[in-house]
């Protein structure tokens, strides 16, 4: 097996866009956490059909438009943000990078942009953000019962975080990789004993979902908090439009980057369904897929209020620790600001679904 290549302490010469981290973050990892963090679930259908669906969006140069004031601030739950581009959570960041999460969210931070800090965090909630200097974002996993989940939610507030990202398209667990020993979800309580089975029971009905939430769970989950709240994990407009009945203040169209359920649509397909279904009664952040600026341009175009970005800023960690995420995030801005400026566009509230052309072949919900 070759030797992993150290860490760079600088950006590595001749990155122009993302993805050219691609070989500096692989020569820098095990294998098998490289294959944990690139591949998706089951035969790779939906992971290959995020960044698919991007191809089937065109876009339409208006040359000659006067964009000298342009810029990509957008406001979101009263935070003004320089872009709109928000690091997801990914889980166990220490795998990648030893400043794990602390480094991501730091990077964020420094680029006057928000990070989201996963349930399965390596690192302990509260020095994620002292590092970040910040208030962050937090996606919180159900954890087996109310009780248990609203003590995660409570440290969550009390550490500083101002707006909960709830997920709820994994209840059924994956697992694809042996964890290190020194790498573990420091900021949940161990798991308790799983109930036994009878013969005739089904692990997934009788097991894992009889501790999955449910919509009367977010209904109380709403009630618990008054942060705002999001959940993560939506593609079906009906589904779009029970959050918002329930009072949450927005929704996170994704397919979980293809690491779930595989043979779920693309996340952009469904997103115009979605936005128009919620009629601008929440926010609407899009997530899957986004490799560059343009598909950021083309998510938001289609309707999504901000993008969460993941694989791409791991590439960055795994490279260069922080300096590599910082890098990837200026990198996406870079873009979708080249992007605006062909397309005649001078603001993000500008970036309409007139702005680009759509394949007639593009799937849909």
């Amino acid at each position: 097996m070759n030797e992993l290549l150290p860490k760079l302490s600088t950006v590595p010469e001749g990155i122009h866009s993302p993805s050219d981290y691609l070989p500096y973050a692989k020569e820098r990892l095990p294998p098998e956490i490289w294959r944990y963090l690139e591949e998706g679930s089951a035969n790779n259908v939906s992971l290959q059909a995020n960044p698919h669906a991007f191809d089937s969006i065109h876009l339409i140069p208006r040359p000659l438009s006067d964009v000298r004031s342009g810029h990509t601030k957008i406001t979101l739950f009263g935070q003004t943000l320089a872009h709109p581009v928000i690091l997801a959570p990914l889980a166990y960041q220490q795998l990648y990078h030893p400043h794990g999460e602390s480094a991501s969210a730091m990077a964020a931070s420094a680029q006057e942009g928000q990070s989201c800090v996963s349930s399965l965090a390596s690192q302990t909630l509260e020095d994620i953000i002292s590092a970040a200097g910040q208030p962050l974002w937090f996606q919180l996993y159900w954890q087996e019962n109310r009780e248990r989940t609203l003590k995660l939610l409570q440290r969550t507030i009390a550490a500083g975080y101002n707006a909960i990202i709830f997920t709820v398209d994994a209840p059924v667990k994956q697992a694809t990789i042996q964890l290190p020993t020194t790498i573990q979800p420091i900021n949940l309580d161990l798991p308790a004993p799983f109930p036994a089975l009878l013969p005739q029971q089904s692990q997934v009905f009788n097991g894992w979902m009889a501790q999955a939430p449910r919509w009367e769970d977010l209904a109380w989950l709403r009630d618990q908090t008054s942060l705002p709240l999001l959940v993560k994990g939506i593609l079906h407009s009906e589904d779009a439009e029970k959050v918002i009945n329930l009072g949450c203040d927005g929704l996170v169209v994704s397919n979980h980057g293809g690491r779930v359920l595989d043979g779920t649509p693309a996340s952009l397909a469904c997103l115009p369904p979605i936005v128009s279904a919620i009629s601008g009664r929440g926010k609407v952040l899009f997530d899957s897929g986004i490799r560059n600026g343009r598909d950021i341009y083309k998510a938001l175009a289609l309707g999504a209020d901000a993008v969460m970005v993941g694989r791409p800023y791991i590439w960055g960690l795994a490279t260069a620790g922080a300096l590599g995420v910082a890098h990837i995030i200026r990198l996406l801005r870079d873009e979708l600001e080249l992007t605006m400026a062909l397309t005649g566009t001078a603001s993000i509230q500008e970036i309409t679904q007139e702005k680009i052309q759509i394949s007639r072949n593009q799937n849909r919900n």
